[in-house]
């Protein structure tokens, strides 16, 4: 399909007419985060904070240094995020006992109740995202978005396949 036979509201602009699938991945994306920000408003995060406790869940404390390296962010602004998880009571900060100097971030007993609420936003935003697709589609969906992500990540300079990435 060519980007003349996208309905209007759907054409890149001029100068993004040659990358037209680069153009519906920023349309996309934009379209899926507000969502997200609109269903995680409603229990307090913002996106993004419900991928960090996802990993805290899932993985254990981590330090802090750690998450701001897989979460592809610089120490000031992961500092602010673990903050503000900290104040809602999400999570702790505790000294490293490998290495005093570092802070580990956990997760805390309360965060268990938001664990189910984030739970229950991600199967709302998947069926909100999938809407009447089929099984198959959602595969081959799934597949294409691999292999797109696997094309940019061999053009990173000095990239590590995968770090820091789940799919799911």
């Amino acid at each position: 399909m060519s980007a003349e036979d996208l309905p209007i509201e759907r054409r890149p602009p001029g100068a993004a007419a040659g990358g037209p699938i680069s153009h519906a991945i920023f349309r996309l994306a934009r379209t899926h985060r507000m969502l997200a920000g609109q269903l995680l408003r409603d229990v307090g995060l913002h996106p993004g904070q419900e991928l960090l406790m996802m990993r805290l869940w899932e993985s254990g404390p981590q330090r802090q240094t750690d998450l701001a390296d897989e979460f592809d962010t610089d120490s000031a602004s992961m500092t602010r995020t673990v903050q503000r998880l900290e104040r809602a009571g999400y999570v702790r900060r505790v000294p490293d006992p490998d290495d005093r100097r570092a802070t580990r971030v956990e997760p805390t007993p309360a965060s268990l109740v938001l664990r189910k609420q984030v739970e229950r936003i991600w199967e709302d935003l998947e069926r909100r995202t999938v809407g009447d697709m089929t099984p198959a589609e959602q595969r081959e969906a799934l597949r294409v978005m691999h292999q797109l992500e696997d094309n940019l990540t061999a053009h990173q300079p000095n990239h590590e396949h995968g770090r820091g990435r789940q799919r799911g």
